[in-house]
């Protein structure tokens, strides 16, 4: 039983997602509780085998390729959170999606998305991984595919920007296997040195784009825009991070032995403070509440990367703490946007305001995540990015400097986003709104709960859950990171941080006049209202500046291909018939003309001998 469960936790969520993809309309209306049952079942398996090592190995494909799955207690504790997340998200959508004319897709994607997180978790070799990973792939398609009118544009941005950092990963893949002789994850340990190093930021490609982070992110504000909301909560807020993360904390700690000397450790730490502040500042500048959000899921991976990028027992810690912590409070954050717009009508911020009268319930869960997010004490977030801090601090001042102005701005956007939602007049279309239906508001609560559970008492995910894995860095020394912050000069500096971002706020809307343009300061501040501009225009966009190079070449293509129809179908043929025709006038049978021939071939020949 304990070999079938991990199989189980495979196939149920599978079996299910294929059943609610080829439902009849008639049998429609069970595809809520059917999905129910599924995440349900899952969440069960996920309880079943925490605490638990199991191991499965069967012959596959040969070559290396074999079927192996290992349980141990990283991959329990990341398919016991990706389960939670899944049943709520499943249990919220019941309510949000009903009515849909494509929610039996949508569930659809939903558990076969399980299915394929559980299998990515629990795969031991790269292959087999390589194989739930690219199933992701379609899964992520075809639930942006099912938004708005326009989603398709979207959909196709992401699967085009996933499949090229996998395509990386699979090259990765090759590469490692070439060094270590052997596809099995819990085999491989490689000192990344020239070709280790490549193989390495190969996959590490793969892993952070996975998490969302830059320059892999672009979709994902597009995305927040045209798929269905639930979607964001599930898959870029919660499952692609844990999965991302998860997978980067193992090429990081188990596969390649990554060191505080090793270049590769500054250039996961550059990417993290990059991605912090980038996406941090194009938050803090958006009009619509999924758009604002869908930025911050970017920016929060930056702190985890650089956690881990830090190569440190505090930073790795902080890191891995974070993803679980980031998780839990950005899906709840999607999860209060969500019923915002259901009872409203709408997302954007000029024609929301006054709701937390109207809506008390996900107003509080609103500042709970809220809170959490932008590292206030006493919630979980405040916790885990003091250990990242940390750890950055340790490696050099600038990375601590940057991260925590990053925690800056993004104090100021959610400040401007409550205040713009939930305070201030309510509009007359809005004066009817009512709280959300209770099946989307347990959510919200559950996940909030969780927010102050692991803030108040850290100590149950640190030790119990993180310190774990990393317990071999730990070297049998004991160390202890759960509690309040060791280092109270960063507690200082973090408070001042948070009021300086408050005072910024009371400054805007008395500027501005409103909550919504409390950030217009910065927004046009002289310097950055042209990058803003040129930004807000997809002038930075990966994506798009790959579509311009391609057309580009296309052009370029398109002239070579013309110049080469012109020599070989116009000036060749024109010249051949141009000789062809002089010769055959100088062929016309006239014996002088010939004779006239010959004494130019004697002279020629008799100039060229002297």
């Amino acid at each position: 039983m304990t070999v079938n469960i991990l199989i189980l936790s495979i196939i149920i969520p599978a079996i299910f997602g294929i059943i609610a993809f080829v439902s009849v309309r008639k049998l429609s209306f069970l595809k809520e509780p059917a999905a129910l049952i599924a995440t349900f079942l899952n969440l069960i398996f996920a309880i079943a085998m925490f605490g638990k090592e199991i191991t499965l190995n069967l012959p596959w494909g040969g070559y290396g390729f074999d079927f192996n799955l290992r349980l141990y207690h990283f991959s329990a504790f990341i398919i016991l959170a990706s389960s939670g997340f899944s049943f709520l998200i499943t249990l919220y959508s019941a309510v949000f999606m009903k009515g849909k004319n494509y929610a039996n897709q949508f569930y659809s994607y939903l558990l076969l998305s399980v299915a394929m997180v559980n299998g990515a978790v629990l795969a031991d070799n790269l292959v087999l991984l390589l194989f739930f990973w690219e199933a992701l792939l379609l899964t992520l398609f075809g639930m942006i595919l099912i938004g708005s009118k326009d989603a398709h544009k979207t959909a196709v941005k992401a699967l085009i920007i996933a499949g090229i950092t996998d395509l990386c990963m699979m090259f990765g893949i090759a590469l490692t296997y070439y060094i270590a002789g052997t596809f099995t994850i819990s085999k491989i340990s490689i000192e990344p040195h020239v070709l280790g190093s490549i193989a390495f930021v190969f996959l590490m490609i793969g892993a952070i784009s996975k998490a969302g982070s830059m320059p892999f992110h672009s979709w994902i504000p597009d995305a927040a825009v045209d798929a269905p909301l639930p979607f964001m909560a599930f898959l870029p807020a919660s499952l692609e991070k844990l999965l991302g993360i998860y997978f980067l904390a193992r090429i990081s700690l188990d596969m390649y032995k990554i060191s505080i000397t090793s270049p590769l450790s500054m250039l996961l730490m550059v990417i993290g403070v990059t991605t912090i502040l980038l996406a941090v500042m194009m938050a803090l500048i958006q009009k619509d509440f999924k758009k604002l959000l869908s930025y911050h899921a970017i920016s929060q991976v930056g702190y985890m990367i650089l956690g881990i990028g830090t190569a440190l027992p505090v930073g790795i810690v902080g890191g891995i703490f974070h993803m679980i912590n980031h998780a839990m409070y950005k899906s709840c954050l999607f999860l209060t946007g969500g019923s915002v717009e259901k009872q409203a009508g709408t997302t954007e911020l000029k024609k929301l305001g006054g709701l937390g009268a109207k809506m008390p319930v996900t107003f509080v869960c609103f500042i709970i995540a809220a809170a959490a997010i932008s590292g206030v004490p006493p919630f979980n977030g405040f916790f885990s990015k003091e250990l990242v801090y940390d750890g950055a601090l340790e490696r050099h001042w600038l990375f601590y400097a940057l991260a925590l102005l990053g925690s800056f701005f993004t104090a100021a956007s959610f400040l401007k986003l409550g205040h713009s939602a939930f305070l201030g007049k309510i509009s007359e279309e809005n004066k009817n709104v009512k709280e959300a239906h209770w099946s989307m508001l347990v959510p919200m609560i559950v996940i909030a709960s969780f927010c102050v559970l692991f803030g108040l008492y850290n100590s149950l995910p640190i030790n119990k859950l993180i310190t774990p894995i990393i317990a071999l860095r730990l070297e049998g020394a004991h160390h202890s990171f759960s509690g309040m912050p060791s280092n109270v000069l960063l507690i200082i500096l973090t408070l001042v941080t948070l009021a300086g971002a408050l005072l910024n706020h009371l400054y805007g809307v008395k500027k501005s006049g409103s909550g919504l343009g409390a950030s217009d300061h910065i927004h046009y501040a002289p310097g950055l209202s042209g990058i803003y501009d040129r930004a807000e225009k997809r002038f930075f966009d990966p994506y798009d500046i790959g579509l311009k190079l391609v057309d580009v070449f296309k052009t370029v293509s398109f002239y070579i291909d013309r110049l080469i129809d012109l020599v070989y179908n116009r000036i060749s043929v024109d010249t051949t018939y141009f000789f062809a025709r002089n010769v055959q006038y100088l062929h016309g049978g006239n014996y002088s003309v010939y004779l006239a021939w010959s004494l130019v071939g004697i002279i020629l020949m008799t100039v060229l001998l002297i």
